[in-house]
C-alpha cells in the first residue's frame, strides 16, 4: 500500500502524489525518533495498538492517533507541536502510528494521506483531521477537552 503525504517534501513522486519511501530492511536507524517524544507512544504493532486502546478505555482517556511516516515532510513539521501538546494535555493519550510498519492496519483506517489524526473515545472515532494544520489540531484538541467537561 502506498500513502501520500499532504505536502510532498522530500519524497518521491508518482502521478503528482507523494508516495511512501520503503525502508531498507537492513536500515537499523531509528527513523521514527523525530516523530515521537514527550507523552507520545509509537505504535508499530497491532498488539501495541490494542494495548494502548484498552489502557485508554480503562483510564477514560480520549486518544489522538497520528498516522504518520518518517519520510513525510509535513509529519516531521507537525511532530514537535504534537509532542508539545502531549505534554500540555496529559489527560489525553497521544499515539503515533507508523504507516509503513503497519500498512495493512493503516489501510483499514482508510488512510489516504499523512499525517492523518483520529480522535477516539472508547475506541470510536469522534473527529478526524487530515494534514499538518497546526491551528486546526490545537482547535480540535481544545474543543474535545471542552466537550468532555
Amino acid at each position: 500500500m502506498l500513502f501520500s503525504c499532504c505536502n510532498c517534501l522530500g519524497a518521491r513522486f508518482s502521478m503528482g502524489l507523494c508516495i511512501s519511501k520503503h525502508q531498507d530492511a537492513n536500515d537499523d536507524s531509528d527513523h521514527n525518533a523525530e516523530l515521537v517524544g514527550g507523552n507520545v507512544a509509537l505504535i508499530t504493532t497491532k498488539e501495541s495498538w490494542d494495548t494502548k486502546l484498552s489502557e485508554a478505555n480503562r483510564d477514560d482517556k480520549i486518544v489522538i492517533a497520528n498516522f504518520s511516516a518518517s519520510w513525510c515532510g509535513p509529519c516531521r513539521v507537525i511532530a514537535p507541536l504534537y509532542i508539545e501538546l502531549s505534554l500540555k494535555y496529559p489527560t489525553l493519550m497521544f499515539l503515533t502510528v507508523d504507516v509503513d510498519e503497519l500498512s495493512e492496519f493503516s489501510s483499514s483506517w482508510d488512510i489516504k494521506a499523512t499525517p492523518t489524526f483520529f480522535f477516539l473515545k472508547e475506541g470510536k472515532q469522534i473527529d478526524k483531521l487530515v494534514g499538518a494544520n497546526k491551528p486546526e489540531l490545537q482547535k480540535k484538541i481544545i474543543s474535545i477537552l471542552d466537550s468532555a467537561k
